[in-house]
């Protein structure tokens, strides 16, 4: 898989190479579906969520352009293996999930394989978490229409966004960088299809 990735150009950078070679996908798909751990697709997790396309990773992870010393905001940690690479790139992530049977097994596998400097916290991922704010960088695995308000104010100045902007069933590949108080540079990349992001029911 890892080959793969390299060889058609979603992995390039040496520090994120050797992060996807650390984590076993295979932690972090459903027992089922451990045979097909390895081709590049997504999978179901359960709750109505997907694992990423380990393509789709990789460009991800890519395009935020991870530094040792960042703290990032995830949203929609699912599987926790998106959290499980970042956390080898970076300082701390913070990983918001709304659904709680979700959260518990993320929590468990990325206990498992020894990520220490991952927090999945239950949540509404369009409020982001102000608690920790503000963020070096800020991932969204899930499409939305446009970016929460929330998320880019929690984000620093120089920092950087990505997300699946679009409808529900096809999105665009978007970058955000903060160049300043509600100012931004954007940046689209390519088609995508991610599920939809899941706000919490009114006074939940």
């Amino acid at each position: 898989m890892i080959r793969q990735l390299k060889e058609e150009g979603w992995l390039r950078t040496p520090r994120v190479i050797r992060a996807f070679e650390r984590v076993d996908r295979g932690d972090f798909v459903p027992r089922r579906y451990r045979d097909a751990a390895y081709v590049d697709e997504p999978l179901p997790i359960g709750e109505g969520q997907t694992i990423s396309a380990p393509s789709m990773v990789a460009v991800m992870t890519e395009l935020l352009e991870p530094g040792p010393g960042d703290r990032v905001l995830e949203i929609g940690a699912g599987s926790g293996y998106q959290s499980a690479i970042l956390s080898l790139l970076v300082k701390k992530v913070y990983a918001i999930e709304l659904e709680t049977l979700l959260v518990a097994q993320a929590s468990e596998r990325l206990k498992k394989v020894g990520c220490n400097n991952v927090e999945i916290i239950v949540g509404d991922g369009s409020k982001g978490h102000a608690e920790k704010a503000p963020y070096d960088k800020t991932i969204m695995a899930c499409a939305a229409e446009e970016v929460p308000a929330a998320l880019k104010e929690q984000l620093k100045a120089g920092g950087i966004l990505i997300a699946p902007v679009g409808g529900p069933f096809m999105q665009i590949l978007t970058t955000l960088k903060k160049t300043g108080k509600n100012r931004f540079e954007e940046k689209q990349h390519m088609r995508c299809s991610f599920v939809p992001l899941r706000r919490s029911p009114r006074g939940r």
